[in-house]
Parts: structure tokens; C-alpha cells; sequence
């Protein structure tokens, strides 16, 4: 396990120290101006000023970004236009993906359609960047010899449950991303041992994620009493990561063959299991209902491992 840095201060400041081109990924989850409190008004500037500031600090994130890095920028309704005009036009990324992130519960309205997402910008430096789709996948509906048996490329639209406060490891700060969302982007876009920045460290979920998955990360925040939060959550046992995507609970169906249902079984437990052991009783229940053993003679035991 690699211990996670965390900086406070002002992103643009720390990052103008850093030397260029050493970064491998950047996750950045900037305020979006819509007036939330965070304790520095960081959330109410004009908006003039709003762009001026992420002009600012995009610019040291990139400048920072290796030419294989790849940076992902969440971002409200009301900039994201700009962003993105911003990284395709101004800074000649290269753009790979508009990612949606639906979530089941959010604020109520009466009049207009309440929002049920977020929107991430996927951009790398240049055509050279790292992308894992075999650690991203998910299982498919049914089974095909001729499909990737790790599963299908999960697509740009992810739904992953806001961290509600009745969870363990919620903390006060108001915009808590989930871990699985941040686990499917450290996944696909690093690798053990690289570098992960977060500019807006917040909660700490990226850092929280990197420590599990071995990546070096450092994040950069504002508020001394966040830095204090993420340190206090870095410190505590891990539990599993709170959120999963959930099709990664499904079991393909036709999965008839007993050897290649063991082969499935056994990857899916080092592919995902893995990083979320307490999915792993429901996993096993759920097999055991759509596979009994008794449907197919001796079937080879799934959980060798167990009593």
C-alpha cells in the first residue's frame, strides 16, 4: 500500500512549483460556481472571475500531464460548455469521452426535470495514453465464447449511488463523490506505481482509492479543516469501497459449462472481488440460484478457498 500525500493551499500555487510532464493522471472535481459553502467562497466568484480561475489552473494541469497522461474534470451544467471549449479549442487536447454520471437521487424539483447527473470530460495530452479496458469491463447478460469473458466495455454513461449519509464513511464535506466512480477511472487510466494528482481533493476519495490500488497520488485542497477530514479518513481500516457499478453484480446467463463457469467464477474474484469483498457472499448466493450444482453433476467447487 502507497501512502497518499496531501498538500493544502492553492491548487494554481502548488501546482506552478511542480515540474512539467510527470504526472500520469489528473482527477479534478473543481467547485462549480453554483454558490455551495465550502468555507473560502470558493463557489460564488463572478463569472468572469470563474473562467479566468480554470483557465488558470488547467493550464498547470496540463503542463504537469506526461504526453501519455490523461486528465478527467468533473463539471456542472452552467461551465460545462465552457470547459469543454476550453480543452478542445485553447489547450489542443485530445478529447475521449463525455462521460454521464447518473445517479438515482438528487435534488427535487415541482417545476422543471430535478438532475439525475454529472458530467465528466475525459481528455489525454496526445493520442498516446493509457487505457485499460480488461480492469473496467463488465459482465455481460450472456455468456458467448466468442465475447471477452471479462466482460464489455461499460460505455460513457455510469450509474454509481451518491454516498448517502447514512453510509459509514461519509464525511461532512458537501460534494463526496462515490469510490466506485473514482475506482473505474484510476482503473482504466493508470497504472501501479504511477502518479495521480487531485487539484480539488475534497472528501479525499481519489486519494482514498490510489492508496487501495497502489498508486502514488497527492492532493492539493483549499480548506485546512478538509485536510484534517482527509487525513483522519486515510488513517482509518478500509472497509471496501462504498459504491458499485450495479451490473457488476450480474452472473451471464448460459453459463453452462461447468469448467468454463469455474473460469468465470475464479476471474470475476480476482478481477473484482478483489477490491470489493463484501460483494462476495451475495455473488456466491447468487451463482448457487441461477447455477445449482446439482444441475450439473460434480461440478468443481467455486469457493475453493472456503470451509
Amino acid at each position: 500500500m502507497i501512502a497518499p500525500k496531501i498538500i493544502q493551499g492553492n491548487c494554481i500555487d502548488i501546482m506552478a512549483q511542480w515540474p512539467s510532464s510527470h504526472v500520469d493522471l489528473i482527477v479534478a472535481d473543481p467547485p462549480y460556481n453554483l454558490g455551495k459553502e465550502y468555507g473560502n467562497g470558493s463557489d460564488s466568484l463572478l463569472r468572469g472571475d470563474y473562467l479566468n480561475f480554470t483557465k488558470e489552473w488547467l493550464s498547470q494541469a496540463i503542463r504537469i500531464l506526461k504526453p501519455t497522461g490523461s486528465l478527467y474534470v468533473f463539471m456542472g451544467f452552467r461551465f460545462i460548455s465552457h470547459l469543454f471549449l476550453l480543452l478542445d479549442e485553447e489547450f489542443h487536447l485530445r478529447f475521449n469521452g463525455w462521460i454521464c454520471w447518473y445517479y438515482t437521487q438528487g435534488m427535487g424539483r415541482t417545476r422543471g426535470f430535478s438532475p439525475r447527473h454529472d458530467d465528466i470530460l475525459y481528455f489525454s495530452k496526445t493520442d498516446q495514453f493509457t487505457f485499460n479496458l480488461d480492469s473496467v469491463r463488465v459482465p455481460q447478460k450472456y455468456y458467448r465464447s466468442r465475447n471477452n469473458m471479462r466482460g464489455a466495455n461499460p460505455g460513457d454513461v455510469w450509474e454509481f449511488s451518491h454516498v448517502h449519509y447514512c453510509q459509514g464513511n461519509r464525511t461532512e464535506h458537501p460534494t463526496q463523490k462515490p469510490d466506485g466512480l473514482i475506482e473505474r477511472i484510476v482503473l482504466a487510466s493508470s497504472n501501479p506505481n504511477d502518479l495521480v494528482i487531485d487539484p480539488f481533493a475534497g472528501s479525499g476519495t481519489t486519494l482514498r482509492v490510489c492508496q487501495q490500488l497502489d498508486r502514488r497520488s497527492i492532493g492539493v485542497e483549499l480548506s485546512i479543516d478538509y485536510v484534517s477530514l482527509i487525513q483522519n479518513r486515510l488513517n482509518e481500516p478500509f472497509a471496501g469501497f462504498d459504491s458499485i457499478d450495479p451490473r457488476m453484480k450480474r452472473i451471464p446467463n448460459d453459463l453452462n459449462d461447468p469448467k468454463i463457469r469455474v473460469e468465470y467464477v475464479q476471474n470475476h474474484k480476482s478481477w473484482f472481488l478483489s477490491h470489493h469483498e463484501e460483494e462476495t457472499e451475495t455473488f456466491r448466493d447468487d451463482l448457487e440460484k441461477k447455477y445449482p450444482a446439482t444441475d450439473h453433476g460434480n461440478q468443481p467447487t467455486l469457493f475453493p478457498d472456503e470451509p
